[in-house]
């Protein structure tokens, strides 16, 4: 037995207990508390080191380089030591993954993160606080609900709002749209007592923008809609909801056949960080009685903004809210929230269990109102990252990548060789490697998938990619406030560098051939 071991189990004969279990030295507790600090110590100072020589965004490393290594890991026997355990993880995990705190990653919408909430993750796992009754989350509890009613006055919701953190912004949207489809089926109800809701379903439709997220249709297939209940409304040349497409849409779907159940806005869509004119949208839903999600999993950064709030305006006259802080707010994954602008109907979903969450118990239970009953304390994170560094210096670092984004649009805008299709509200462009005298369509497809596989493979940087209309764009998403115009400006000539040298090889060949 290792000397902490040794010392835990005099410890506890010390107290009157048995000596523990076989394995029990390892778990946090008092008594191995030293062990504790040991070890996040050594893991801390290995982790300080390979951020500090590793210079690259990413390896491009494929599956199949890397699964005969996993693989080849016998589970069952262990490695005795922490130690080995990290060494270990070095070449499984660390010598290819992805940075996204290296100005060169501009892929998609996954932030660097800031060191308070690193501190609170630690935190929070070593305590495995689960928030979801008050005897086991006192505090914590208290702490998520705080932070819920500060969002909230952020959007402009009034004392009555209320809300829950969630695992992202996919669980966020399904929740407000079951809390939408409950209120919709009541509705029917109310119309005709008689009416199941089985029967209701099927005339159901949420209208939402051609561009939203996808988790908009796979919650309508979880509730039971099917993904065709979910209606695309078209946009205009900025990717923007059309309000009078909208018009047309309730026109269509708003009859005796069909109801629309709510309207999502997007505020920030993955793409283009379009934003939907919430106000026109809202003064369409409150004219007809219909419920209005906005999704701003993206653009709740702008929340906090000192110089760019204007852009969520609206947003207060909506139902339902999703914010993720782990996009824009710069926190580890997970950190999610819904907020509700009438906090009583967040009691149509709730479940009582005696053993967990009984009706009559007078403490705030968070499992009345969430979807997960198990559900880690990740409010933690975003409080203490709020304490540390205040709304204010977030706020800041959001504005400081949308300029960025504008700065890189220009660039891209004055070059030739590319195509840049919308300015950005946000911090995301959708562009791609065609000079005036391009090749074949699909051989520009070609070019610019080619173009980016060659920067991630060469460690030179990380980028995404899209479909606009059956065709190749590429797509950079900026969420880090460390990088400069200067380093876009290198991604840029190293894209088109590739994508040149591509377009001229496949000349060759056709000239061989």
């Amino acid at each position: 037995m290792s000397a902490t071991g040794a010392a835990a189990s005099g410890s506890a004969r010390a107290r009157g207990r048995c000596a523990p279990h076989e394995g029990s030295e390892y778990l946090v507790s008092a008594e191995t508390a030293e062990q504790l600090r040991q070890v996040m110590v050594h893991g801390v100072n290995r982790l300080s080191e390979w951020l500090s020589r590793t210079s690259r965004p990413g390896t491009g490393t494929a599956p199949g380089e890397l699964r005969p290594l996993v693989e080849g890991v016998d589970l069952d026997t262990p490695l005795g030591s922490t130690a080995a355990a990290l060494a270990e993880l070095d070449h499984l995990y660390l010598a290819d993954a992805v940075r996204y705190d290296d100005p060169r990653y501009a892929a998609n919408l996954s932030c660097p993160v800031v060191i308070p909430a690193v501190l609170a993750e630690t935190v929070l796992s070593a305590l495995n606080t689960s928030v979801d009754n008050w005897d086991d989350s006192v505090g914590a509890t208290l702490v998520e609900q705080r932070l819920i009613r500060w969002t909230a006055e952020l959007i402009g919701f009034g004392a009555g709002a209320d809300g829950v953190f969630t695992s992202g912004g996919t669980q966020s949207n399904l929740h407000a749209l079951l809390l939408a489809r409950e209120i919709a089926a009541d509705s029917a109800r109310n119309c005709d007592p008689g009416i199941r809701t089985v029967h209701v379903l099927p005339r159901l439709r949420v209208l939402t923008s051609e561009h939203s997220h996808f988790s908009v249709a796979r919650a309508a297939e979880l509730m039971g809609l099917g993904s065709e209940a979910v209606v695309a409304v078209p946009t205009d040349n900025q990717r923007r909801m059309c309000p009078r497409a909208l018009s047309r849409a309730f026109e269509d779907y708003h009859t005796a056949d069909t109801t629309v159940m709510a309207v999502v806005a997007t505020a920030g869509t993955t793409d283009y960080g379009s934003i939907d004119p919430i106000t026109e949208i809202a003064a369409q839903c409150r004219e007809r009685g219909v419920w209005l999600h906005v999704d701003a999993a993206y653009g709740g950064g702008l929340l906090v903004s000192p110089r760019r709030r204007n852009l969520l305006a609206g947003i207060e006259m909506a139902d339902t809210v999703t914010v993720d802080f782990h996009k824009t707010y710069f926190q580890p994954v997970s950190s999610s929230a819904l907020v509700v602008r009438d906090g009583a109907v967040l009691g149509r979903l709730t479940h009582h269990a005696v053993f967990l969450n009984p009706a009559d118990d007078p403490n705030p239970n968070l499992a009345d109102k969430s979807l997960q009953t198990t559900r880690r304390f990740d409010a933690l994170k975003l409080w203490l990252t709020l304490r540390v560094l205040g709304p204010r210096m977030i706020g800041a670092m959001v504005d400081a990548v949308i300029d960025l984004a504008d700065e890189v649009w220009g660039l891209l805008d004055a070059d030739p060789r590319f195509r840049v299709l919308v300015r950005p509200s946000l911090s995301t462009l959708v562009f791609r490697y065609e000079p005036t005298k391009h090749g074949p369509p699909e051989v520009m497809d070609a070019a610019n998938r080619h173009a980016r596989h060659a920067l991630r493979v060469s460690n030179a940087g990380v980028v995404a990619a899209t479909s606009v209309a059956e065709r190749t764009y590429l797509k950079f998403t900026l969420l880090n406030p460390r990088a400069t115009v200067g380093d876009f400006a290198g991604l840029i000539e190293d894209l088109a560098g590739h994508a040149h040298a591509y377009t001229l090889g496949t000349a060759d060949s056709a000239d061989n051939d």
